[in-house]
């Protein structure tokens, strides 16, 4: 296995793109386990990987996140967040967080959030008199709740993965997704009595009604993909599609649909589909030779072995994908880990519902945490803030999700209890 882990720390330091990597390690795995023969069955493995149903909604959701963050829709949902919770101190904390609820019904992706949400509010804390690094701080963290709230885009991988329902996870995401915006508002609003963060004044205060007609197009987007969802009148592939269409009418209303936005929305939407695809790929090579090889059974037996089931089970993987997403891109820990750890979890009686949610919001975690922490990448890069500075001001945001991460893991039922009372099959 040494030649294994030579090719892989050779292409690891030459910068060789993660999806190439596993790529190449997983083959070369084959040759050193004596296992070349099965070389021969990949491509139709890899393609039984990706042809899966509720994949198809994954480019169509990008897309309608892709039109609506070009159509100018920003400024808007923030001029509503404004109206309902900028008069309180610490006011524009809370419409940064509030603003990130609004733009997880229509983007799914933290990154996504915490890039568009950057340059306005960081700027604009600091000329209220909030430090700077807070504020990048509170972007970051509040960017976090996206990838909760549907859509999803790391839901639906997890329910290409596991077979799990994409719109039970969906369901599933609302509560858990407004329990962590009212955690960080909480913690936002105690920071803010103890530094004297400002409040806004009522002067300079959209006016509610205004601003509500204004923003009801956005804020429409994920009420029409639940709706849908929720009552039956379309599947995850089919509410994606009606996504888009929402989101070139919500386009329209904003004045933002122009045909150069939408040749570059295709564009982004085709390269971000194209790079998780091929992650999603790569992986499954080595997933195969997993199976070949009874790495599952060999986890399986190591588990009982230290009495882990249940709950217990459940805290041990929380720590296994906490540590992962400290150091993976949310896709590729998703990929690589649940066909190796969730079977397991399954097999114990776990909810595959209540797992998807509670590993999916294990994962974004990492998102905030050094040493790759993208959304803190994104929002340093941006808005000029030293990384180290903003990760020790996050930490506080860190406990406090964590903690949330601990109590959706205990108790099922904040996970559940939406998607069983609209129907939908869970334990």
């Amino acid at each position: 296995m040494w030649i294994v882990a030579l090719v892989f720390a050779v292409l690891l330091l030459s910068g060789t793109a993660f999806a190439y990597l596993m790529g190449a390690v997983s083959v070369v795995s084959f040759l050193v386990a004596d296992k070349a023969p099965y070389l021969s069955i990949l491509p139709q493995r890899i393609f039984a990987q990706l042809d899966v149903f509720a994949f198809m909604a994954m480019p169509l959701f990008i897309l309608t996140a892709e039109i609506m963050s070009r159509a100018g829709v920003t400024r808007s949902l923030i001029d509503f967040a404004l109206s309902l919770v900028g008069r309180f101190r610490g006011g524009l904390g809370h419409v940064n967080i509030l603003t990130s609820v609004f733009f997880a019904g229509i983007s799914g992706s933290a990154v996504a959030d915490s890039a568009a949400l950057s340059r306005t509010f960081v700027p604009a804390m600091a000329e209220r008199g909030y430090d700077r690094v807070y504020a990048g701080a509170v972007t970051a963290a509040s960017s976090m709740i996206g990838p909760i709230i549907p859509p999803s885009i790391i839901m639906i991988i997890y329910g290409g993965l596991t077979g799990a329902s994409v719109a039970a996870l969906f369901v599933a995401g609302v509560v858990p997704g407004l329990l962590l915006a009212a955690a960080l508002m909480l913690l936002n609003a105690g920071i803010a009595h103890w530094k004297g963060h400002p409040g806004g004044s009522n002067e300079g205060m959209p006016r509610f009604w205004p601003s509500l007609l204004r923003a009801a197009p956005a804020l429409c987007l994920p009420v029409v993909i639940l709706g849908s969802l929720v009552f039956g009148f379309a599947t995850p592939t089919e509410g994606s599609a009606l996504a888009v269409l929402c989101a070139l009418a919500a386009g329209s209303f904003y004045e933002g649909i122009r045909f150069r936005m939408l040749v570059e929305a295709l564009e982004a939407t085709a390269r971000l589909t194209g790079t998780i695809f091929i992650i999603l790929a790569a992986i499954s090579v080595l997933g195969y030779l997993a199976g070949q090889m009874g790495w599952s059974q060999a986890l399986a037996g190591w588990v009982e072995s230290f009495g882990l089931t249940g709950t217990r089970y459940l805290f041990f993987l929380l720590a296994v994908f906490l540590i992962a997403g400290m150091f993976m891109d949310t896709p590729v820990a998703l990929s690589l880990l649940v066909p190796l750890f969730a079977p397991q979890a399954l097999a114990q009686g776990i909810d595959p519902v209540h797992l998807g949610i509670v590993l999916s919001f294990n994962l974004c975690i990492g998102l905030i945490t050094p040493p790759l922490g993208k959304c803190l990448v994104v929002v340093a890069a941006l808005t000029g803030v030293n990384y180290w500075r903003l990760a020790v001001a996050t930490l506080p945001f860190v406990a406090v999700q964590v903690l949330l991460l601990a109590a959706l893991a205990y108790w099922p039922e904040l996970s559940l209890a939406l998607p069983r009372a609209f129907g939908f099959s869970v334990n």
